[in-house]
């Protein structure tokens, strides 16, 4: 008789009952104790339900567009989902909002169609307005050239509104350079504004009040700017023969040892013309123009003026 000791019992192996043993313990006990190496006792569980294994030869559903995909590149996906996105346009708002500039080059999904005028068959945009076509002979000579574009200036606006903003006086050097026209046609000094040894007496610290230029008797003398005649006759303090211009906001010009003057008071001259001659009356000792500015009374250097 074959027989098992099992957790303090007997169980008889050979028992043509298969349900019960001797000791009358039911063979189907499902959980049965074991002793270990150590002496314990652990239980055994039932055997685990076998793992169904997937068969692999199944075929999964197929993208269709995965062959395509693969055959374009990443940039040209990303291109695509943005042009039917709209993200492109999105982004470009979003990036000209914060001052960046993006360009990007977006294939059209479609060619721009315009309708004829009944509004039945499409057309090309191209088609809607037709380029003209030009035709000229083999020997035909095309001339490119262009009339010229001459833009002039305007000295005596700049004048009037350099003065009417603010008095003589306070324009600075640099604002009233090139305001004032040359009296004469050709300008050579003969003798600058300021202290100098007196042509007249010989002595050392005289005090020139205007810029002499060099100019033959008989030459015309031209008014600097557009202005009225305030004063035209003999000057009897050495100036000669004397022309005064006021021109508006404390600025005057004067024109001195003239030989003869062409205008009277109260006459408006505009700038460049012809006002008078010059010539050596008065203090002088030759032909010249002794050309005098004023600011407020006040006589300043007329080179910051021309």
């Amino acid at each position: 008789m074959q027989k098992l000791a099992a957790a303090g019992r007997v169980f008889d192996l050979s028992d043509p009952n298969p349900t019960d043993n001797s000791a009358g313990f039911s063979r189907e006990e499902p959980f049965l104790t074991m002793q270990t190496s150590r002496g314990r006792r652990r239980a055994a569980s039932p055997p685990s339900a076998p793992r169904v294994v997937e068969d692999a030869a199944v075929e999964r559903p197929r993208d269709l567009h995965r062959d395509a995909r693969r055959r374009r590149g990443p940039l040209r996906q990303v291109t695509e989902f943005a042009a039917a996105s709209g993200i492109g346009q999105k982004a470009g708002i979003a990036l000209a909002a914060t001052g960046l500039v993006l360009t990007v080059t977006v294939p059209a999904t479609s060619p721009v169609m315009a309708t004829d005028a009944s509004g039945n068959a499409p057309l090309a945009a191209s088609s809607v307005s037709p380029q003209p076509q030009i035709s000229a002979d083999v020997g035909a000579q095309i001339d490119f050239s262009r009339s010229a574009v001459v833009t002039q200036a305007d000295p005596d606006g700049k004048l009037k509104q350099l003065l009417s903003a603010q008095s003589a006086g306070s324009v600075t050097r640099a604002a009233s350079a090139g305001t004032l026209a040359a009296p004469l046609a050709s300008l050579v000094t003969a003798s600058p504004f300021g202290y100098r040894v007196s042509p007249i007496t010989g002595g050392s610290g005289d005090f020139h009040r205007g810029q002499d230029f060099v100019a033959q008797c008989g030459t015309s003398v031209l008014a600097a700017a557009t202005g009225t005649v305030t004063f035209a006759g003999w000057h009897q303090f050495g100036g000669g023969n004397r022309v005064v211009i006021d021109h508006g906001n404390g600025l005057e010009t004067t024109y001195n040892h003239l030989s003869s003057f062409n205008v009277k008071v109260g006459q408006t001259v505009s700038r460049g013309e012809v006002v008078a001659l010059s010539g050596t009356t008065g203090a002088s000792t030759g032909c010249h123009l002794h050309f005098e500015v004023q600011v407020n009374g006040e006589v300043v250097d007329p080179m910051g003026w021309l």
